[in-house]
């Protein structure tokens, strides 16, 4: 699991295909990475991958076809920069929301406006997850735990601080760029719960 708290920023060193699939490398940034083990999970834009090998400065992972068809890790060029986060420990503080890092569909940045010192971003999204979507509820958007300001029946509205751009990859991520999308957890249960509850 996940806060959705950025940790660090890295980019996207090497994707190797081996297989039939792919193992990535990518370059920890900014991450604090001293005490990395094989096997734990870290979130990369998001999605929840398995450190197989690394080093002082990188780490691989490998993505299967189906996360690479389903994310946006399957066509981001080399040297993308990519928001990265750490499994959280039970005695990390809940500053996000609970993020499991499994994508649930692809949006994309429809438009930036300034608006005082934040700025305010536009995403578009599947029409299937726009009813997850709740006004003051929470989404990630390529791993940033994000409050929603307005949503619609095309997209939703989120108001980035200058923090939360200064030390994570929006810095970097232009209007039309695809993002990575993962729908509150809770909605998904209470749909379940619904779903199975006898009428």
């Amino acid at each position: 699991m996940f806060t959705g708290l950025i940790e660090g920023v890295g980019a996207l060193r090497a994707r190797e295909t081996r297989g039939g699939d792919a193992r990535l490398t990518i370059a920890v940034g900014s991450l604090p990475f001293a005490d990395v083990a094989l096997g734990e999970s870290i979130a990369l834009n998001g999605v929840c991958l398995t450190v197989v090998a690394f080093d002082a400065t990188s780490f691989e992972a490998d993505a299967s076809n189906e996360t690479l068809a389903l994310t946006t890790l399957g066509d981001l060029p080399l040297g993308a920069a990519l928001n990265l986060e750490r499994a959280m420990l039970p005695s990390d503080r809940l500053g996000g929301h609970l993020v499991s890092g499994h994508v649930d569909g692809i949006g994309r940045v429809e438009q930036i406006t300034p608006d005082a010192r934040a700025q305010r971003w536009r995403f578009s999204a599947p029409v299937a997850l726009l009813k997850y979507v709740a006004l003051k509820g929470s989404i990630c958007v390529d791993g940033v735990s994000l409050t929603v300001n307005t949503v619609d029946e095309t997209g939703f509205d989120v108001a980035l601080i200058p923090h939360t751009v200064e030390h994570t990859a929006f810095a970097q991520t232009p209007i039309g760029a695809a993002v990575n999308l993962e729908v509150d957890l809770v909605a998904r249960y209470v749909e379940r719960l619904l779903q199975s509850t006898p009428s």
